[in-house]
């Protein structure tokens, strides 16, 4: 049976995967990327009614990969503010950029559009071979090497394995690694919706009783929905024809944007959440979804995925200069150590967030009542939420930049 030699392998030829392979080959890596959809969906993906809420230091990820510049920049929507609410639309936050940080928080783009040009950016890089449409038959990565067998194709042998293939990752699964999930018991129905009244390129999110609201702005009179709901009712709500569905939508966001009709198709997708216990193994590295998988209410889940993809090029990129295996130990667990801390506290923090935000018991509105009085009268706080959003820099600040930045928040108008 023919046998293939890679540096490494990558399971999952989602946007994190192809970026990932994008950013190991542009070093000098072989990487052999196996996914499971045929080759024809990879280059033309569906859309699937997500849009990504990009942070400056995506978008700068994106622009480093050559991945940015295949996104058409008509189909770009910038997010320049974003409205916290609660269900009576009594006390409310505004997070906006700080002074010198631009005029938006991030920018908008449909998750299939940014599929697709990390797709165009992955056929233009040597060094990358793509098995699509495969099923993987045996999974191991050890001491000596990783391997993956391929059912009616190649065994793939590979120094270090890298597994992209979602939050219910197979390959993590094959390996051992075990991952908290937790299921929140509701859906998450999206679409896209055209409306009368302005929405002034501001993102909502507004806690309801029994249901979460957001609104994520593309041109001015169109706008994402994201309505979250027990499962049920969300699949019922998706069935209604286009005229009940758009005057249901207007009713449950209270009129507010005036007329509202349906402008595309609707989607609905179960909410999980996943942490696994360990990012790393032998000749082993989980990255996106497989690693962490988080709630969509902050809006950080890609954005996560892309810290995971500069934090482990960089340790490749340390392996590359110095002659090392891409897979040391040493270099695996700095990736796994930065990893994890730098996505344990906002992943424990939006836990608390739909924890506190989606308990409809009096105690729990009068807790997150004062909370969205408190963030909205604490300036220093929402500096640093916008700063979150609009920070360019590394993933990974040195202690001295972390430092000046938290001053810049608890001063501002100082130039540090």
């Amino acid at each position: 049976m023919q046998q293939h030699d890679h540096d490494i392998a990558i399971v999952g030829a989602g946007p994190v995967g192809l970026c990932l392979a994008r950013a190991l080959a542009l070093q000098g890596w072989r990487v052999a990327l196996v996914e499971r959809q045929a080759e024809a969906a990879l280059a033309e993906p569906a859309f699937d009614g997500r849009e990504i809420a990009l942070t400056h230091a995506s978008v700068r990820l994106l622009r480093e990969l050559g991945v940015w510049e295949h996104i058409p920049a008509a189909e770009v929507y910038p997010l320049r503010t974003a409205r916290v609410m609660d269900r009576d639309l009594a006390h409310e936050m505004r997070v906006v950029p700080e002074p010198g940080a631009g005029d938006r928080l991030g920018d908008l783009v449909a998750n299939s559009l940014i599929r697709r040009a990390a797709w165009l950016a992955v056929r233009q890089t040597p060094g990358i071979e793509l098995h699509a449409g495969a099923t993987i038959d045996s999974v191991h990565a050890g001491e000596d090497e990783a391997r993956l067998q391929l059912r009616d194709g190649p065994l793939l042998r590979a120094r270090l394995l890298v597994a992209a293939d979602s939050r219910f990752s197979e390959t993590r699964r094959a390996l051992g690694i075990d991952a908290d999930l937790h299921d929140f018991g509701k859906s998450m129905l999206v679409c896209r919706m055209r409306h009368e009244g302005r929405h002034e390129h501001a993102a909502w999110e507004w806690f309801g009783l029994g249901q979460t609201l957001a609104l994520l702005p593309l041109s001015e009179h169109l706008a994402s929905a994201v309505i979250t709901l027990p499962g049920e009712q969300a699949r019922q709500l998706a069935a209604l024809d286009e005229a009940a569905f758009a005057a249901e939508l207007e009713r449950r966001y209270d009129r507010r944007l005036g007329r509202m009709e349906l402008a595309g198709s609707r989607h609905v997708y179960p909410l999980v959440a996943t942490w696994a216990r360990r990012f790393t193994g032998p000749r082993l590295a989980l990255a996106g979804d497989a690693a962490v998988g988080m709630h969509p209410v902050t809006a950080h889940g890609f954005n996560l995925g892309l810290t995971g993809v500069e934090r482990l090029a960089g340790v490749a990129a340390i392996a590359m200069r110095q002659g090392r295996d891409p897979a040391s130990p040493a270099l695996l667990a700095q990736y796994d150590r930065r990893h994890r801390r730098g996505c344990w506290p906002l992943f424990q923090a939006t836990r608390a967030v739909v924890g506190l935000y989606t308990d409809d018991r009096l105690p729990a509105r009068w807790l997150r009542a004062a909370a969205l009085r408190a963030g909205g009268n604490l300036a220093p706080f929402r500096r640093m939420l916008a700063t979150t959003l609009t920070n360019a820099g590394p993933v990974d600040p040195s202690p001295l930049q972390r430092l000046r930045a938290g001053l810049a928040q608890l001063r501002p108008g100082v130039s540090l």
